[in-house]
């Protein structure tokens, strides 16, 4: 596949786990910040290879083998992720457009020698479960913070919201994956959050709490 099919099938299968349904043109436009025609076009040239189901005026979704080649596109872009935080020292605000480039890189062994030199990790810095060489992901149950109420208490273990300045954010208010946060309260107003992190305590607004995964505690 060239660079711009692997980007495709890629947002697809993200949008597909979002949506658990059919995927729009429209949506995939929108995503990828481009012409319905454009889409359309490179639709045709993925069905023709067997790795999309699509008709025109109807959703698409992904064949068997789109699945697998999607997820072996998100297993290389996840596992550059890893080794740019854990051996190069990057932050994880910095890593995700680095990993866009590297995860194009077609090498089989390469990205198979580079997860077991990694320790087969099975989440990238942000939370992200990582396939393994099957296509096989180990589902961690969590939550949203917003969704949690006065007493409850989590262990944060994602973040939907992967752009640098909302990671820089949470590293200012010192969160990162394994903090524990609980609710100490919750304003009926506008749902923002008192919340202990850490040793920290601060507020937040609903829309940085429905950007955190947690786990309950």
């Amino acid at each position: 596949m060239t660079f711009s099919e692997e980007n495709y099938l890629k947002t697809i299968y993200h949008l597909t786990t979002l949506l658990d349904s059919e995927v729009s043109t429209n949506a995939i436009a929108e995503k990828m910040d481009t012409k319905a025609s454009s889409v359309t076009d490179m639709l045709k040239k993925l069905a023709e290879k067997d790795l999309i189901h699509y008709k025109k005026y109807q959703g698409v979704s992904l064949t068997q083998n789109g699945v697998h080649a999607a997820k072996m596109i998100v297993r290389k872009h996840r596992l550059w992720e890893v080794f740019l935080v854990e051996k190069l020292d990057f932050s994880w605000d910095e890593v995700h457009d680095i990993a866009e480039q590297l995860e194009h890189i077609q090498s089989d062994k390469l990205i198979n020698k580079l997860d077991d030199f990694l320790g087969n990790p099975t989440e990238d810095p942000h939370g992200d479960p990582i396939p393994d060489v099957h296509g096989r992901i180990i589902k961690v149950e969590k939550q949203l913070l917003s969704d949690l109420t006065e007493g409850q208490s989590g262990i944060c273990v994602g973040v939907k919201d992967t752009s640098s300045e909302f990671l820089q954010y949470l590293d200012k208010q010192e969160i990162a994956l394994g903090t524990k946060i609980s609710v100490l309260s919750k304003e009926t107003f506008d749902q923002s959050l008192r919340i202990k992190a850490g040793e920290k305590e601060l507020t937040i607004s609903n829309k940085i709490a429905g950007n955190l995964f947690v786990k309950l505690v």
